[in-house]
């Protein structure tokens, strides 16, 4: 608008100047006239060109709902499946690391069966002490699978039914994707869950081990006490 103000004050300039260019030669006056056309056809330009800085230009139209629903979607199965890869992670670490604590706690039982009547009973109890710690690691990680595996299976219906609502709303691609990563979540977990398993039986053959060589010592022990109160019992009954 600075620029219209400043070419209609030259305007008005030429205006006032016009009867000395016409008293002049005639080529004069030709050329006076080709450069008054020339200012009104600048002027006329930009007069246009300030419409249509007033006039907004059209703005592109909004995307369509289903273009923004299936945009949604996509969002929801790319964070459900943040969620489910983080919590997979969380439980296998659990996992190794409840394994790697039952495998301490079996060494040490086997250990402590191997030198059970070579221990003093300080030794004895100093085994026992670092056994008893053991299993408290153990009891505290076994808490802390039971707690990420229940995070994990939310996790897993969550992208199930953000897979299911990706589908319906027209992104195939995107619940096809969090499918795929559902099943090598689901086979990942499966194979930790195995080693624990496995782990959990070495450890119940291990009590059966510890039970069965407790009984052995605990007998002879027994019977030798009942041979010594034999012959007192029946000096009493003479």
């Amino acid at each position: 608008m600075a620029a219209l103000r400043k070419v209609t004050a030259y305007l008005r300039l030429l205006r006032s100047s016009a009867p000395v260019r016409f008293s002049s030669r005639t080529p004069a006056v030709h050329k006076g006239v080709k450069w008054t056309n020339i200012v009104y056809t600048g002027l006329a330009s930009l007069t246009v060109g300030g419409g249509l800085c007033a006039v907004p230009f059209k703005q592109v139209e909004d995307l369509s709902r289903d273009s923004l629903i299936k945009r949604a979607a996509s969002l929801v199965t790319d964070s459900s499946s943040t969620f489910l890869s983080q919590t997979s992670l969380a439980l296998i670490d659990a996992i190794t690391e409840y394994s790697k604590a039952v495998h301490t706690l079996i060494a040490l039982k086997k250990r402590y069966l191997q030198t059970l009547e070579k221990l003093t009973p300080i030794e004895e109890d100093a085994i026992w002490q670092v056994i008893i710690r053991q299993r408290s690691e153990v009891s505290d990680r076994q808490d802390e699978c039971t707690r990420f595996a229940s995070t994990w299976v939310s996790a897993v219906k969550l992208c199930e039914t953000a897979a299911e609502a990706a589908y319906i709303s027209g992104a195939e691609h995107a619940s096809i994707t969090l499918r795929t990563n559902i099943q090598v979540a689901q086979s990942q977990v499966e194979e930790a869950q195995k080693l624990s398993l496995d782990t959990d039986k070495k450890l119940a053959e291990t009590k059966v081990m510890e039970v069965e060589r407790v009984m052995q010592n605990v007998a002879p022990s027994y019977n030798n006490v009942e041979e010594e109160e034999v012959p007192e019992a029946y000096l009493r009954e003479d």
